[in-house]
């Protein structure tokens, strides 16, 4: 990282490929290498500059051919280092990886606006799509149908694998937008000068900020964390996405057609998860809606603000509909400077009523109203009033001026309310089933509903549903746990009177695995107001199958819960859709990464022909994480992937930890991620083909691979011995749980045992030792297995598997990427962390030869000689990262001996917790 010897000149001679697009990113990388080099040698000394130089090319060394002469030396310079001295390094090369996120984001953008200005349609885009449908015969109309009827749901989490700090994310950003400007703007010389001093400045700011959070987060932190991304891109861009939509369906013609349905809704399980939370209470999620509430209030006050101040019209030069007069007659507003503007008076009488009721509902506004108006009692109340304004523009020749501020302002109204997002309550079906049991032994003396078995808990169940009494009663003294879930449904009850319904239209039930389960989670609604005994439901119920065993019964469940007359009722009442939710994380530690993929696939195919069986529309709700091990990849891909049927329309799907910043904190990024949710969800419910594999031999081939993965999997991890205290010694399991980077506990119970460990944290560590183990293992003694037991078809066949079908090519396409991304070379640096010698070689001399015969056999299929061959951008984007990440996982191994060695340090604490930052930026998708 010299001034001299720029930092990717390594990348540069290594990589032959003089396309402009990675020019262009190899000029910002440099760019913003050097300026870190130069504040690294100006703020520590040329001493630790050179240190940096001597790991990183001495890593570099041993990374290409596990050089054990390179090997010996890099662990010498890391001896040799004080902690003082550890922590400067670590902070140089995490800053690098965040810094190459920035110039790789800023390239990401150039492709497309490159793509856009090159006309055309591109896969994997609105316009690529629409396209497709038309020349499938879809018309305009059929579009605007489809769409009317769509849901396209991203709901972010506060999973604890985001490690950056807001306060990092917005000098990050800071950063971006001075790229983004030499990108797009002729600069002077001086302009150019000075852009150079404002990115040193801001380079400088951030060597100068805490990586790492000094105090642990609260669920409300959580809650303002996720809000921020509302400010970078959701609050303008998924009005955008939907008018730049309108406007294609509507062939340009202004809104001619009439308005296209919402069918973008953000969702939100921050400050609703209870699962495994005990810091998420009914007082938490109340705070939760205040935050979100005052986000989207302020906003539209903001908004109205200057769209008074655009809309000047004179009455006398400007007609206006009878509507619109009688609304600005309504209006507070006295002011003589505004007598003869009518739409003035009336933006004025509109921002009047809604600070009314922004006080109303608890919310602190910054400007005051022009006078006393009565508040909205409702979203579609205040956007009434605006529709006014629109179709009075509209209807005196003024399109073009309702087409602004106005039109982008009432589509917001209509996508996010005055709840922002709709919050998802979630908790395990054991809390659930003890609260339930609880209230009926209690009302009922002598019962004993643990004691009972499932057909007997069903019929008393329903039997409760139907009894307009309730079980709870105020001279019963309840347990805390009991109270605090009762609690929190009473909450969800007043967010429905407060917000409406849309403020809570789920209540997730975690680890489901049987009817019983669904129906304490009714009777517990009903508690609360939430279902009335009719079999009216206020709330859908959502199922969540997350092991292997779960999602093999899940379509047997749904079969027999949409049987169930009572239950059936809620469901109709809920205009027959009922949401299914698939653990992709729990499923895959429980099973493996092949295993987990092919039962959630086997799954759906059950469910969606039970519910069609039944008449009632399935809505999948996918549970995935960010990395491949946790069901993460490419978003299209995954859905294009989708067995037929499976899609139909609606789909909501988790955006987790580290995920969420790095899709959406950039607007632009962030909308084309959007539109990549949208497009695919139209692609594959309108244009892919129904039926769920090209040939029986594919299902039949791909349960023979998937029983023998499973095997291999569980072998290893539940069946051999030790291996629990392997994981813990050769990980940063332990280290991970020091972070302030979450509200939750990084396991269910407090145990060493894989079962109990949550799934986030599990994935998390492989990724940090550079195993990435959960996302590949099985696979190979999978494959192999199977040809000995198919020599007639062997690797002919499996090759054709991956040409021909779409769910086995995505499988391999996110396992190429696991396997690019980890180095078995270090993951062997890991290993030595654990005491036992005979353990050690046992298990890691397992895990090598299975990540060796992986990737032979890997790209045998794909017909490749190197990993990410078909992806060459993201190819050299991983290499061009090893030179600097590498050295952190180095550093981080001699810091956990020192740390597991009872040094006192805290220096050592902190270099690991800075590690663990950059190498989870270096991986950008590790939880």
């Amino acid at each position: 990282m010299s001034s001299q010897t720029m930092p990717s000149e390594i990348e540069i001679r290594t990589n032959r490929v003089e396309d402009a697009e990675d020019a262009r990113l190899r000029t910002d990388i440099r760019l913003l290498g050097r300026i870190l080099g130069d504040t690294v040698r100006d703020q520590e000394g040329a001493d630790v500059f050179d240190l940096v130089e001597r790991i990183r090319q001495t890593s570099i060394r041993f990374h290409r051919d596990e050089d054990k002469q390179a090997r010996r030396e890099l662990e010498a310079i890391l001896d040799s280092m004080s902690p003082g001295q550890t922590v400067r390094i670590v902070r140089a090369f995490s800053y690098f990886s965040h810094l190459a996120n920035i110039a790789e984001d800023q390239n990401n953008i150039r492709q497309m606006r490159a793509r856009a200005t090159a006309g055309g349609a591109p896969a994997g885009t609105l316009a690529g799509t629409l396209a497709h449908a038309r020349s499938a015969g879809f018309s305009a109309a059929d579009l605007r149908k489809f769409f009317a009827e769509a849901l396209v749901s991203p709901v972010l989490t506060a999973h604890p694998t985001e490690v950056r700090r807001k306060s990092t994310i917005d000098r990050e950003m800071e950063i971006a937008a001075l790229l983004d400007r030499r990108e797009r703007v002729q600069l002077t010389p001086q302009e150019i000068e000075a852009d150079d001093e404002q990115l040193r400045r801001e380079v400088l700011t951030l060597w100068k900020t805490n990586l790492l959070r000094r105090t642990k987060l609260t669920v409300l932190d959580e809650v303002g964390n996720g809000l921020s991304f509302y400010d970078y891109t959701f609050l303008r861009e998924v009005p955008r996405l939907h008018c730049a939509l309108e406007d294609r369906l509507n062939d340009g013609n202004g809104g001619a057609h009439g308005d296209l349905a919402s069918f973008l809704r953000m969702g939100s399980w921050i400050g609703g998860d209870r699962d495994g939370n005990p810091f998420v209470t009914a007082d938490v999620m109340r705070g939760t809606f205040k935050l979100q509430s005052s986000r989207i209030l302020r906003f539209y006050l903001e908004e109205l603000h200057l769209l008074g101040g655009e809309l000047s019209m004179a009455a006398h030069l400007a007609d206006v509909s009878k509507d619109l007069r009688a609304l600005a007659e309504r209006s507070p507003d006295t002011s003589p400077h505004r007598i003869g503007e009518p739409y003035r008076l009336a933006v004025s009488g509109i921002y009047a009523r809604l600070a009314a009721t922004a006080l109303k509902l608890d919310v602190e506004t910054r400007r005051p109203p022009v006078g006393e108006a009565a508040p909205y009692d409702g979203a579609k109340d205040f956007k009434a009033d605006l529709d006014i304004l629109y179709r009075s523009l509209v209807s005196n020749n003024s399109g073009v001026i309702a087409r602004g501020r106005l039109r982008q302002l009432r589509r917001a109204v209509d996508c996010f309310g005055f709840h922002l997002a709709s919050l998802d309550i979630r908790q395990n079906s054991a809390v659930h089933e003890r609260t339930v049991a609880e209230l009926i032994d209690a009302a009922t003396p002598g019962m004993s509903y643990l004691a009972l078995n499932e057909e007997a808990r069903v019929a008393l169940l329903t039997g409760e549903l139907r009894n307009s009494r309730p079980l709870t009663s105020p001279f019963v003294k309840y347990s805390e746990e009991t109270l605090g879930e009762l609690a929190l449904f009473h909450a969800a009850a007043e967010a429905h009177a407060k917000f409406g319904a849309d403020s809570i239209p789920q209540c997730i039930i975690s680890m489901c695995k049987g009817m019983s389960d669904m129906l304490e989670v009714a009777l517990l609604l009903k508690e609360a107001g939430l279902i009335h005994p009719s079999g009216r439901s206020s709330i859908n119920i959502v199922p969540l199958f997350e092991t292997i065993e779960d999602l093999q019964a899940s379509s047997g469940i749904m079969d027999r819960m949409l049987s169930i007359h009572d239950y059936r009722k809620l469901v109709d009442s809920r205009g027959s859709v009922q949401e299914v939710m698939l653990g992709y994380s729990d499923s895959n530690k429980d099973g493996g990464f092949v295993t987990s993929g092919w039962e959630l696939y086997k799954a759906e195919i059950g469910l969606i022909e039970v519910f069609e069986r039944h008449h009632v529309r399935l809505r999948l709700f996918h549970g995935r994480g960010g990395s491949v091990g946790r069901g993460g990849g490419p978003s299209y891909d995954a859905i294009i992937a989708q067995p037929g049927g499976a899609v139909n329309g609606q789909i909501r799907i988790t955006e987790q930890g580290e995920i969420i910043s790095s899709k959406y904190s950039n607007s632009e990024v962030g909308r084309n991620n959007l539109e990549i949710l949208a497009a695919a969800t139209l692609e594959a419910s309108l244009l892919q083909p129904k039926h769920s594999a090209p040939s029986d031999d594919y299902l039949k081939a791909m349960e023979q691979l998937s029983a023998l993965a499973f095997k291999a999997y569980r072998g290893l991890v539940y069946e051999t011995e030790g291996f629990a205290d392997y994981f813990w010694g050769s990980t940063v399991i332990t280290e991970i749980a020091t972070l302030n980077i979450g509200s939750r506990p990084a396991s269910r119970k407090k145990t060493r045992e894989i079962e109990d460990l949550r799934a986030i944290p599990w994935v998390f560590s492989w990724a940090q030792c550079r195993l990435m183990l959960p996302g590949w293992y099985g696979f190979a003694s999978a494959v192999e297995a199977w040809i000995k037991e198919h020599p007639d078809k062997g690797m002919p066949f499996l090759q054709e598997l991956y040409r021909e079908w779409p769910f086995f090519r995505t499988l391999l396409s996110n396992m190429d990427m696991v396997l690019a991304k980890s180095s078995i070379a270090i993951a062997s640096r890991y290993a030595e962390l654990v005491p036992d010698v005979e353990l050690r070689e046992k298990i890691f001399g397992r895990i090598r030869r299975e990540w060796h015969d992986c990737i032979d056999l890997l790209l045998k299929i794909m017909s490749q000689e190197r990993l990410l061959q078909s992806n060459p951008l993201l190819e050299r984007s991983i290499r061009n990262r090893f030179p600097y990440l590498d050295p952190l996982n180095h550093v981080q191994v001699e810091l956990l001996k020192e740390h597991r060695a009872q040094n006192a340090d805290e220096q050592v604490l902190r270099g690991i917790q800075i590690t663990i930052n950059g190498i989870s930026a270096g991986l950008r998708n590790s939880g």
